[in-house]
């Protein structure tokens, strides 16, 4: 019967662990991400959304600033998963691979700028346990999240477009009448 009882208050430990991290996170962080997305919000204002557009076209003329810096833009102001919607500025071939590259963003930015996906806030925080109960500082594992995240991209977006380009011409070949 004692290891019912001891399941039994696993289980609910369980739960009131999860309900501790939720009032943490409703503390700490909600009013953090409040204050960093009404400082995008205000920076996008002040800059201009058309200048923001205008160096976006220009981003992406470059295939490393259009697999590195341009989804980095994106992620940053826009959050997910509207970030997404700067492919717009992109020709057809090039969009799969800028969506890769954004969409493995999401959680690597999520240290230094936890505006930018609050959904993934949930993994880092939970990474971020781990290395706090050692009493460490979270600012280098933040920092090496994002250079990693940043080289991932760039990487992704490289391959992805090759592969969309070669994929569109053998397409197009089976296409074309003999």
């Amino acid at each position: 019967m004692d290891w019912i009882v001891k399941l039994a208050e696993g289980f609910i430990g369980m739960f009131e662990k999860g309900g501790e991290t939720f009032i943490g996170m409703l503390t700490e962080i909600v009013p953090t991400l409040i204050c960093l997305i009404t400082a995008v919000n205000a920076i996008i204002k002040l800059v201009g959304e058309d200048r923001i557009q205008h160096f976006a076209q220009k981003c992406t003329k470059n295939i490393i600033l259009r697999y590195s810096v341009f989804p980095l833009l994106a992620v940053f102001f826009l959050t997910n998963p509207m970030a997404f919607t700067f492919g717009k500025f992109l020709p057809e071939k090039q969009k799969p691979a800028f969506y890769d590259s954004a969409v493995s963003l999401v959680h690597p930015i999520t240290g230094l700028f936890p505006h930018a996906n609050a959904a993934e806030l949930f993994v880092y925080t939970g990474i971020a346990a781990g290395i706090t109960q050692l009493d460490l500082s979270l600012g280098p594992l933040a920092i090496r999240f994002f250079i990693v995240g940043m080289i991932i991209i760039l990487i992704r977006g490289i391959i992805t477009e090759k592969i969309t380009t070669k994929m569109m011409k053998n397409q197009a070949l089976k296409v074309e009448p003999n």
